[in-house]
């Protein structure tokens, strides 16, 4: 229905200027809905590859097809695919800067942050992050974040996943610890589970290209979430 964009800035520790970075966000049927969910991915990618041995190389950015590109593709498919949904649901595609920016924590997730500290209303009801879901060896357990503070969405979720018969790329088992855009959304109110892969050889490594890349993986995150839309006026985290 309509998009727009949240531009931000930040002093990086690593050249002391300002960069400037902007969200995209997209809406569609988000005013009228019953109930809201923000499907989220970062579109930007790692300025350094930090995880490469050679210096030359890690000076580099980099491409970044599984780590920036693919939640971004995913959302892109469904915003065509969506346009079908229940009028009870509405849907915010939020497309996040900064995520990647570094090299620190503290100079990550920014964009996620600018989002859920400039919330308007209505506010969403929950969340579900994307995040490195290109691997060609696709699995994603539970984050475990993610359950401890958004579990009636995660466990909804994956139990959906059973049901469409995606038990084997989302299984109801704990994956690793992850910090990603999803705490600063939980804290700000916003149940939010992040759908990651982080077992992915090439990570931060200027091989994170598109070769690396499924586009079956692809489809499948992109079935779980189109059909679980469909069954989301009927559901509420609350």
């Amino acid at each position: 229905d309509r998009a727009e964009l949240q531009p931000f800035r930040h002093e990086w520790s690593k050249t002391k200027q300002f960069v400037e970075m902007w969200n995209v966000v997209a809406f569609h049927n988000w005013e009228k809905a019953k109930v809201r969910v923000v499907l989220a991915a970062h579109w930007d990618t790692r300025p350094s590859a930090d995880q490469e041995y050679d210096s030359k190389r890690a000076a580099k950015p980099i491409l970044g097809a599984n780590d920036g590109a693919s939640g971004a593709a995913v959302l892109l498919e469904l915003m065509q695919l969506n346009k079908t949904l229940p009028e009870d649901i509405g849907i915010c595609y939020a497309f996040f800067d900064g995520e990647d920016l570094g090299p620190g924590l503290d100079e990550m997730f920014l964009g996620a942050v600018y989002y859920s500290g400039h919330l308007k209303a209505p506010k969403p009801d929950y969340g579900i992050l994307l995040d490195m879901i290109g691997d060609k060896d696709l699995k994603v357990p539970v984050e475990p974040n993610s359950y401890k503070r958004a579990q009636k969405v995660t466990v909804a979720l994956y139990r959906h996943a059973k049901k469409v018969g995606l038990e084997k790329t989302f299984p109801m088992e704990y994956g690793p610890e992850i910090l990603d855009d999803h705490l600063s959304m939980n804290s700000s109110g916003i149940p939010t589970v992040d759908l990651i892969d982080f077992d992915y050889e090439p990570w931060h490594t200027l091989d994170d290209t598109v070769d690396k890349c499924s586009a079956e993986s692809l489809g499948k995150v992109g079935k779980l979430l189109e059909t679980w839309c469909r069954v989301t006026p009927v559901w509420s985290p609350k």
